[in-house]
């Protein structure tokens, strides 16, 4: 990006706080990428700067609970006066003006589906602690997204509603030197003008075609990219949106949301009509009648108002928006986004699966229950839970406790963990599957042990072939012993598939049972000719595993049915269904996609 770029970037950057200030809730708010620093700070100075008097800004730190967020009762307050009342929540709190979200890269998304409840709906309905209430909350948003990678970044659910996304990391250090903050009055002013702005519809066509140019699908795009040139427009003092509006906008709104750069078609050349009458002279128009009004553009240097083209709208506003990409990041966009899939299933197998706890972990809220064994109990939430009925508990007349508190008042702490990870290998090393793929499926399960080595995940090998199965490693994390135990897999013989997914459900039933998320992989071409009795013959050994696979899916333990066969068999996609595992024909072992299969069946866990 040339300097020249980067002071119009930077300046835009600017530009969106004042024009967030004019319109909170339409435009939804912003969200600032980069890590805390000079620039950040001095963007959140620009809006605050901006905001006319009296608009709120407040900060909602990360996890608060909802009673602070969305508001409830007031536990204080009520015991004090006897009666419920009410507590207005941050939200409530900033309508019209502004509610800045700390760490928005790590919001749950239950939060971040609350968050975005109250900016569709423009106000926070609370029903909880025997209240019901809605509150108005009209309000913007500015998340600040840390993150220092791609899969880290804010809920796509708020992304999606705030019509800024600013990379502040791409600025130079010295951008905020040439900021300037709106002036309140002109924000005040352009507030009061922005209802009486109209848009052509020729605009709105432009925008949406713009929007699906840059391969931006989702219609809140162009409808933010409208009201940011509305906002722009008001800010001008002009009642009708102009072309520098529409350029802003598409700068602001549609750029950053770009997911491929429009090609640039050259217009076909004109060509004269093929006539066989072209060579004739043109007949002269008619004369005018002596009495009949001359044209308003004749003889004056004045033209007729000419209605607007949504086609040169829609290539202006694609010129905007290619002038904020920079050359190259959109080629590779397709690479990057599979490489982030692929990095989000590994940072899933390093944290394993969530599960809830009653002692230790991060706290998620509370619910009721007996205060018994190592339960934790929740203090302020029995309060809560116990004030609004102190009125009707004391009516008996009778002395006791100034706060009266029962049994179903009790609240209890809820805890999530992250739990470990252990993914069962059960290879298939009978006669037909060796003679098929057993060595390339070697090196490929190898690669998948690096991975989970890498993970700090523990692994299995499970081994079927003649009439037996074999645990060939029990659940370990040292990788050495794990590539040893492949290197000695021998293979020959027949296919006792059911005693295979027996031993694995036994290892998996053990995982848990030590607080850890088993993974089950199964590679195998389907062939199975040795039932659970050990004797030999096709129907009764598929029927066995049939049976074999039925505690695997309703255990719920997370698994993938490599397909190993030349050409795949409709019983392995049958024995896939039976245990609820992901299906993957793979004729020849691809490292890379089995080991995207994995990840993506590890993320169900």
């Amino acid at each position: 990006m040339t300097e020249v770029a980067s002071d119009a970037v930077a300046s835009d950057v600017a530009m969106a706080a004042t024009l967030l200030a004019i319109d909170p809730a339409g435009l939804g708010g912003a969200v600032l990428r980069g890590a805390p620093g000079s620039l950040r700070d001095r963007w959140l100075i620009l809006l605050r700067q901006a905001l006319p008097t009296g608009a709120p800004l407040r900060r909602l730190p990360l996890n608060a609970p909802d009673s602070r967020m969305l508001g409830g009762l007031d536990l204080a307050a009520t015991l004090a006066a006897g009666r419920p009342v009410a507590e207005r929540g941050v939200l409530a709190e900033s309508h019209g003006g502004i509610v800045v979200l700390a760490m928005a890269e790590r919001i749950e998304a239950g939060t971040a589906a609350r968050l975005a409840a109250v900016l569709d709906a423009g106000e926070v309905a609370v029903q909880r602690d025997g209240l019901s209430l809605r509150q108005p909350a009209r309000l913007g948003m500015v998340a600040l997204d840390e993150g220092v990678s791609e899969e880290e970044a804010a809920p796509a659910a708020l992304r999606e509603r705030l019509a800024f996304h600013l990379a502040l990391d791409f600025l130079p250090p010295g951008a905020a030197a040439e900021w300037r903050a709106g002036d309140p009055k002109d924000v005040q002013a352009a507030r009061d003008l922005l209802p009486a702005i109209e848009a052509p519809e020729a605009v709105v066509t432009a925008l949406c075609g713009a929007a699906l140019a840059l391969g931006i699908y989702s219609v809140r795009a162009p409808l933010l990219a409208l009201r940011a040139a509305r906002a722009a427009a008001a800010l001008a003092g002009r009642e009708t949106i102009e072309a520098e509006d529409m350029g802003l906008a598409a700068r602001l709104v549609l750029g950053p949301r770009a997911t491929r750069v429009p090609t640039q078609e050259a217009p076909p050349e004109e060509q004269p009509p093929e006539s066989d009458t072209a060579e004739q002279p043109a007949e002269p128009p008619p004369e005018p009648p002596p009495d009949s009004p001359p044209d308003p553009g004749e003889g004056t240097d004045e033209k007729p108002d000419q209605p607007l083209d949504p086609a040169a709208l829609q290539e202006m506003i694609l010129e905007a928006a290619r002038a904020t990409m920079p050359s190259g990041v959109l080629a590779a966009l397709g690479a990057q986004t599979r490489e982030a899939a692929r990095r989000a299933g590994a940072r899933a197998g390093r944290a394993g699966a969530q599960r809830l706890s009653k002692q230790r972990g991060r706290p998620i809220g509370t619910r009721p229950g007996e205060l018994r064994g190592a339960a934790r109990l929740a203090l302020v939430d029995t309060l809560r839970a116990a004030a609004p009925w102190q009125p009707i508990r004391r009516r008996d007349g009778k002395p006791g406790p100034l706060i009266r508190v029962t049994a179903s008042d009790i609240r209890l702490l809820r805890f999530k963990q992250n739990t470990e990870t252990t993914a069962i290998f059960v290879v298939d090393a009978s006669g037909s599957s060796a003679l098929n793929r057993l060595a390339e499926a070697k090196g490929a399960v190898e690669l998948l042990l690096a991975d989970c080595y890498v993970r700090r995940d523990q692994v299995a090998v499970v081994a079927f072939r003649g009439t037996t199965a074999e645990i060939l490693l029990p659940p370990t994390s040292s990788l050495v012993r794990a590539k040893r135990s492949l290197a000695g897999l021998p293979g020959g013989g027949a296919t006792p598939l059911a005693l295979g997914l027996e031993a694995a459900s036994g290892l998996a039933e053990e995982a848990v049972r030590r607080g850890r998320s088993p993974l089950l992989v199964l590679l195998t071409d389907g062939r199975a000719n040795i039932g659970r009795d050990g004797k030999p013959g096709r129907p009764k050994a598929e029927a066995d595993a049939l049976i074999a696979a039925v505690p695997i899916r309703l255990g719920r333990i997370p698994s993938l049915l490599v397909d190993t066969a030349p050409r795949p068999v409709p019983y392995a996609r049958q024995l896939a269904e039976a245990m609820g595992a992901r299906y993957l024909a793979l004729p020849s072992a691809d490292s890379q996609r089995l080991n995207e299969a994995v990840n993506a069946a590890r993320d169900t866990a």
